[in-house]
């Protein structure tokens, strides 16, 4: 059987692909990742591609899965938080606003010579809120490791009023459309005992 890989530390990630059945193994790349001023979908294909590459450069004979998320927000791209502080600024910022989740997601089928890469983008409304709702919101969560500074799925209904697109893409990783293409590529997943 091919492996599978997927190009992702993001616990989230491993979560939803465990969620839809499949046996894969986890493998962090470290590539740095770019912000393409102004265009988040530019930037999450350009990251995810090249997360793909590099892994595919070490596993030939391997599905790879690889992904990048960044939120969009007044024409502004929101990767990971520096620090606990700019966490804080960009939730406050966010407070009755809305905002779009967009996700790359690069597919590698060892038979291809490239990769077919999707982008969906999701968009949220954020409650009104204050300070302190943002501090407890930090406290609980830690979310410095997200785009955005935020988690939909960790306590979410803190922050979040409501969503439209997939829910799964917010978190970093749309299942509909991973599921779709592994199936499509005879990527099967393993057997419920």
């Amino acid at each position: 059987m091919i492996p599978l890989l997927l190009a992702s530390a993001s616990p989230r990630r491993k979560a939803i692909l465990e969620g839809l059945g499949y046996e894969f193994k986890v493998h962090h790349v470290d590539c740095e990742e770019v912000c393409i001023a102004d265009d988040p979908i530019a930037t999450v294909l350009y990251n995810a591609k090249r997360k793909a590459r590099a892994l595919r450069e070490v596993y030939k004979e391997a599905f790879i899965i690889a992904a990048d998320t960044v939120v969009s927000f007044r024409g502004r791209i929101y990767g990971k938080p520096s620090s606990k502080e700019e966490a804080r600024a960009w939730l406050t910022s966010f407070s009755g606003q809305t905002q779009t989740v967009y996700t790359a997601v690069a597919f590698v089928d060892p038979k291809a010579k490239h990769s077919e890469v999707f982008v969906e983008a999701s968009s949220l409304r954020f409650k009104n809120y204050g300070v302190d709702t943002v501090d407890d919101y930090l406290y609980r969560v830690k979310p410095y490791d997200r785009a955005g500074a935020y988690d939909i799925n960790a306590h979410g209904e803190i922050l979040i009023a409501s969503h439209t697109g997939s829910y799964s893409n917010i978190m970093g990783l749309p299942k509909k459309l991973v599921f779709a293409w592994l199936r499509s590529h005879g990527v099967h997943r393993k057997m419920q005992g």
